[in-house]
């Protein structure tokens, strides 16, 4: 390992204090799930392409909730049978050496770390959550928390079987996605691109709470396209802690990381690097007090 990463994570355990994961699509691409943005997300409606940029709006949802709904139940079922690997599994044994010293910020919607066995209540889907949806009229927000079974207006994702990117939508799907409250449509429980971070939703304080007071941001797999990553990174450097950026390629974070002193570009996948970072982070904690 590179004397400088050493040094930095070294410095991250002996400090005692909290570390911070912030992960983005490339630990999942990893497990065969398309980055977003990829031209792999496109989607056909008639004779026009549309870019997820496009579909993944409420303006989308507004004109076209059948295709949108069609659009998601394909890309979730990807998110489905995709299987945790390597770096999901890494993050978890350092969830567990670390216990309430860690957090974890997400921006994938496809439920792996919590599948590889990441803590719910430490972990924050900061775009939402493929597995949940909610009232696309928000009638849930109005009602008391535990009606129907859900969680701050959410509900479990109804099962709506295997589906390829040519399936149909049927009036039997209309059904199983109307709210059983009010009627209306339910929606995805993510973060569209014409929608703003919020606490309720998608944790954005929580987020930047955790960031203020960690002693070490290990960044992995995000490119920097987002806000609140980028806020959480910036927050990092401007704080002088330790920052590492774990990604295949130069972004925004690895700028960032170059630019600090206690900064490291680690260029490779998840799954190639983070098993020896978490070990070196842990090794304390197996021989050391139990936190």
């Amino acid at each position: 390992m590179e004397r400088e990463l050493t040094n930095i994570l070294d410095e991250a355990r002996r400090s005692g204090g909290s570390i911070v994961a912030l992960t983005g699509a490339g630990i999942s691409a990893e497990s065969g799930i398309p980055t977003f943005r990829g031209t792999e997300g496109y989607w056909v409606i008639g004779s026009k392409n549309y870019m997820p940029q496009e579909m993944a709006t409420q303006e989308m949802f507004r004109r076209a909730p059948e295709e949108v709904w069609r659009w998601y139940l394909y890309r979730f079922g990807v998110c489905k049978y995709a299987q945790p690997n390597a770096g999901h599994r890494a993050l978890v044994s350092l969830d567990r050496a670390l216990g309430d010293r860690f957090q974890l910020v997400t921006q994938n919607i496809d439920g792996l770390h919590l599948r590889a066995g990441a803590t719910p209540n430490r972990t924050h889907c900061i775009h939402g959550d493929a597995a949940f949806v909610r009232c696309a009229d928000a009638c849930s927000h109005a009602a008391s928390q535990g009606e129907l079974g859900e969680q701050h207006g959410k509900l479990p994702l109804p099962d709506m079987g295997v589906r390829g990117a040519d399936t149909p939508f049927t009036e039997a799907d209309r059904s199983r996605l109307s709210c059983p409250r009010c009627g209306a449509w339910l929606r995805p429980h993510v973060l569209w691109f014409d929608e703003y971070y919020d606490e309720e939703n998608y944790r954005m304080q929580t987020a930047l709470r955790a960031a203020s007071q960690a002693s070490l941001l290990l960044v992995v797999g995000t490119s920097g396209a987002t806000t609140l990553p980028m806020q959480i990174g910036e927050l990092a450097f401007r704080r002088g802690i330790g920052m590492i950026d774990v990604n295949p390629e130069e972004n925004p974070f690895s700028d960032l990381c170059q630019a600090s002193a206690k900064g490291f570009f680690v260029r490779g996948s998840a799954c190639e690097r983070l098993p020896e970072i978490v070990q070196a982070l842990t090794a304390f904690e197996v021989s050391g007090p139990v936190v």
